[in-house]
């Protein structure tokens, strides 16, 4: 079951979102319910301390957390849809806004995943896939999107293929540039991993 994961993040209102699937779930947390308007679609449950949501107006149940707590707003709302039977999570609004936010959402999208769960992080214009060993991606982007893999850990065996410079089995360093600022060549990306954790990113608008 495929759950939305509103955050606070930006989000640019792109063609490359209409190629999402429609979600089964619809979880805000906290401000990220201000993009449900742009989205056009109705939130289902509504999470977090509310401490950046004024003005923010949705027709929806609140489930309200005090301001000192162990969990960031997007883990609640992930919490819920968990809860709710989610497998596969796509988080909106993940980039931009406080770094220490986004980082913690990316990596933490990359613990979700390797807790089996499907995850796709965007803002509209730009986009990340966990990338981890035996899960291959396979990525449907048009030619000419910057693509880059962004080391976690130290990687091994790290295949990548439809860009303009491929690999072939690269170990990579942790925090490598290396691998950043690739291009697309192909209608599909492939990427595989033998060892370690990292984010696939794209900016793709259309």
């Amino acid at each position: 079951m495929i759950a939305w994961i509103l955050v606070g993040g930006r989000l640019t209102l792109t063609p490359a979102l209409l190629t999402l699937p429609r979600p089964a779930l619809v979880v805000a947390a906290d401000s990220g319910a201000r993009h449900a308007a742009g989205l056009g679609i109705r939130v289902d449950a509504w999470v977090g301390d509310f401490d950046s949501s004024d003005g923010v107006t949705v027709d929806a149940p609140r489930e309200v957390h005090p301001t000192a707590k162990n969990e960031t707003d997007a883990e609640l709302a992930v919490r819920v849809a968990l809860k709710r039977g989610a497998t596969e999570l796509v988080f909106l609004g993940a980039f931009g806004g406080r770094f220490d936010h986004a980082a913690a959402l990316l990596l933490g999208g990359v613990r979700l995943a390797r807790e089996g769960l499907r995850v796709t992080l965007s803002s509209g214009d730009e986009w990340a896939w966990p990338l981890l060993p035996g899960s291959p991606l396979s990525l449907n982007l048009p030619p000419g999107v910057t693509l880059s893999v962004v080391a976690c850990s130290s990687l091994s065996g790290l295949k990548l293929g439809g860009v303009r410079w491929p690999l072939h089995g690269a170990d990579v360093p942790l925090g490598s540039g290396w691998t950043i600022s690739n291009e697309t060549n192909d209608e599909t990306v492939t990427a595989t991993l033998q060892e370690g954790y990292a984010l696939v990113t794209a900016l793709w608008q259309e």
